[in-house]
């Protein structure tokens, strides 16, 4: 796993949330981590990783996550047990 990817799985499980970070570097985590990056219709993105789906839709008009997003990707890899 690259220096970037353990960045961005950091900034994720920050507390507080923090703000700015980049969708694109999400969908490139959950790659890195082995999952499956799926696009739905109109902007919905399906994560698949351990049998586990994760639906969310892809913010705009910006290219940052959302905070309850940053939240429900990292309850959603709590529950994996996702670990560095």
């Amino acid at each position: 796993m690259k220096a970037k990817h353990r960045r961005v799985f950091e900034a994720i499980f920050a507390v507080p949330t923090r703000g700015g970070i980049l969708f694109s570097d999400i969908k490139a985590l959950i790659s890195a981590l082995g999952g499956d990056i799926r696009e739905g219709s109109g902007s919905r993105i399906v994560f698949e990783l351990k049998g586990s789906r994760q639906y969310l839709q892809r913010p705009h008009p910006g290219k940052e996550a959302k905070k309850y997003q940053v939240e429900e990707i990292r309850e959603w890899l709590r529950q994996l047990e996702v670990k560095l």
